[in-house]
């Protein structure tokens, strides 16, 4: 008896521990640590639904306890008969009016916030001069990875998202292979990036990403898209508007870089004769893939590479995983589509980490 009991309280620890657990997570992609507007007002509506859950839970519950108790059979004897309330109008009334109630304390809010995020009608706005009033960025999904796409500013980066904070930012969606979902969790809800059309939202990114432990937010992909999906990470960096303004400059310098075969640099050599024809380190360019029927780049643009912080979106950012990832990307990624290097020599993979570590426009 008293190890059942022991057993049943072991459980009801680790059912406890369990829940308070569930509320902790690192603020660079926690849900119920919001950054942003859309997350802040998505919070809350989940704070009143599980508020109006919690009220009907403790209700029921309160009434349990006092049926249990007021009406227990060694306090009454066996032949007690309750009062019968079978078609009192005064109880269909509270069971009937109290549960419509609720609903429309949660329906309001939800079809307000539904219709309010969902309006995208200002992205394509533009002032006298025929220039964008809102930075609208295309996203395109692969296997494994993302591609991010400024077509009014002529910028393609990828695996990291850069964006200014305290505006508006408009998000194009649309996947080249297969259905993925684009999620910045401590930002906003999730959405699907589909094959056969384009979806639109907007998120506004209310926190300095630098004052975060690794210095950016998590983006994850939030619909099951094969062997690799919870490998399919993105980041996304907040900077000021001034800042911002600089990091595109930075990244339309850029333009027309490429790698050189003739190069004195042998890292630069072997991507120029390995690489160049998938990856693009130049970050200039439109690649205007919401054409749908448009698979854009091959591989993602490494224009920012030595800027990020993570190599394939998950690994270690430095050499060593660098080199792993080269000469054996399925080992760690599967079913990616970038072919595998293990041809290249110590040596040679040694000079090509080195030059893609070098790859960056921040100072």
């Amino acid at each position: 008896m008293m190890k059942g009991l022991k057993k049943w309280r072991l459980f009801t620890l680790l059912t406890a521990l369990t829940i308070f657990l569930a509320g902790c997570g690192q603020q660079e992609i926690s849900t119920l640590l919001p950054a942003g507007e859309v997350a802040k007002d998505q919070f809350n509506l989940l704070l009143l639904s599980s508020g109006i859950m919690l009220f009907v839970i403790l209700v029921v519950v309160i009434i349990y306890v006092i049926a249990l108790f007021r009406f227990r059979r060694s306090k009454l004897g066996e032949d007690h008969m309750p009062e019968q309330v079978e078609g009192s109008n005064v109880l269909e009334l509270v069971w009937t009016v109290i549960p419509i109630l609720l609903v429309l304390l949660l329906a309001v809010p939800t079809v307000y916030y539904t219709y309010k995020l969902g309006n995208v009608t200002a992205m394509g706005a533009v002032d006298d001069d025929g220039n964008a009033e809102n930075l609208v960025v295309d996203v395109k999904a692969k296997l494994y990875w993302w591609e991010f796409d400024y077509p009014d500013l002529g910028v393609t980066t990828a695996q990291e998202l850069v964006v200014p904070m305290n505006e508006k930012v408009y998000f194009n969606l649309i996947a080249a292979d297969v259905k993925h979902s684009f999620w910045i969790p401590a930002v906003g809800g999730k959405l699907d990036n589909n094959v056969e059309n384009v979806n639109k939202f907007y998120l506004i990114f209310e926190k300095d990403s630098r004052d975060l432990e690794e210095g950016v937010f998590f983006g994850k992909c939030a619909e099951l898209c094969g062997p690799s999906h919870a490998l399919m990470d993105f980041k996304v960096k907040t900077l000021t508007r001034a800042e911002f303004d600089e990091w595109v400059l930075a990244m339309q310098a850029t333009e027309g870089a490429t790698a050189d075969k003739a190069s004195a640099d042998q890292g630069e050599a072997i991507f120029a004769e390995s690489c160049i024809s998938c990856h693009a380190v130049s970050g200039a360019g439109d690649p205007a893939y919401l054409g749908v029927d448009h698979a854009g780049a091959v591989g993602p643009n490494l224009t920012t590479f030595g800027d990020r912080n993570r190599v394939a979106g998950f690994m270690d950012h430095d050499e060593d995983s660098l080199k792993k990832w080269i000469a054996d990307p399925q080992k760690y990624k599967p079913g990616n589509t970038m072919p595998a290097f293990d041809h290249l020599s110590d040596a040679e993979l040694d000079a090509l980490a080195g030059y893609l570590m070098g790859l960056s426009v921040e100072k």
